[in-house]
């Protein structure tokens, strides 16, 4: 072989070398790229499985805490003795964003108060005013209210209460008829001889009006809902987070 031809030879031999070592270079950077995108896709399915246990409503417990009605018509949810944490909670039976709370957290105050570690304090009020779709929507706000206050304090006004948001009508339709409202309460346990001509007669209307008001402006209400625990208002972010609220209240006994 002569000197030119084993010159050549060499180049060659030289570039196949680099151009496998080349391919290998490429291979490792492809490798890493990919190590990095599984870690990457790992993490942020971490992010959102933690996200979406965080918000994933609890299962309520079989046995609630007792409920007794407050001297200002004000429904409390405790185990005797527990005072402190205390989660208020202001509502009105025809506002959306308060059907989603209780889809959302409700369990988790119900087991909190279960558990005697948090009492529950309900404050049902009538956020809309006169003029908003003719009065209509604050019509069903008051006859749903007013109803309420009817049903005597215990596991029975629990069930009514979560009937009436389960029920909840269209903001812009009439609603919370009285004949629905009196059937909703046979078939939340009420036995109260005189709840239905309560309902029908909506007895307790001018009494939520008052109450209603005078909480609005005691407590500052913007909007509802509103939760506020030991008297400090709980972010909507944290109060739509079953998880988060949990873990503030647990905060707010230390």
């Amino acid at each position: 072989m002569g000197k030119a031809a084993r010159d050549q030879s060499a180049r060659d031999r030289i570039k196949a070398q680099r151009e496998a070592e080349r391919r290998q270079e490429q291979r490792k950077r492809v490798a890493t790229i990919v190590t990095v995108a599984v870690v990457a896709i790992a993490a942020v399915g971490a992010g959102w499985w933690f996200s979406a246990q965080s918000s994933k409503p609890e299962e309520a417990t079989a046995a609630l805490a007792p409920i007794s009605r407050a001297a200002d018509g004000t429904v409390v949810m405790a185990k005797a003795g527990v005072d402190k944490p205390v989660v208020d909670v202001y509502e009105d039976f025809q506002c959306p964003a308060c059907k989603a709370l209780e889809e959302t957290s409700a369990a988790t105050l119900k087991n909190l108060a279960a558990e005697g570690k948090a009492k529950v304090v309900f404050h049902t009020v009538t956020i809309f005013p006169e003029q908003m779709n003719n009065g209509v929507t604050r019509a069903n706000s008051v006859r749903a209210a007013a109803a309420a206050r009817c049903v005597p304090a215990g596991p029975a006004w629990m069930a009514y209460h979560d009937k009436l948001f389960e029920e909840q009508p269209s903001e812009t339709a009439e609603g919370f008829k009285i004949d629905d409202l009196v059937a909703w309460g046979e078939e939340a346990g009420v036995t109260d001889p005189g709840f239905a001509e309560c309902v029908t007669s909506q007895a307790k209307a001018a009494e939520h009006l008052a109450a209603s008001d005078k909480t609005l402006e005691a407590a500052g209400i913007q909007g509802t809902p509103t939760l506020k625990i030991n008297g400090t208002e709980v972010d909507n972010n944290v109060a739509f987070t079953p998880a988060e609220l949990r873990q503030a209240i647990l905060d707010a006994a230390k």
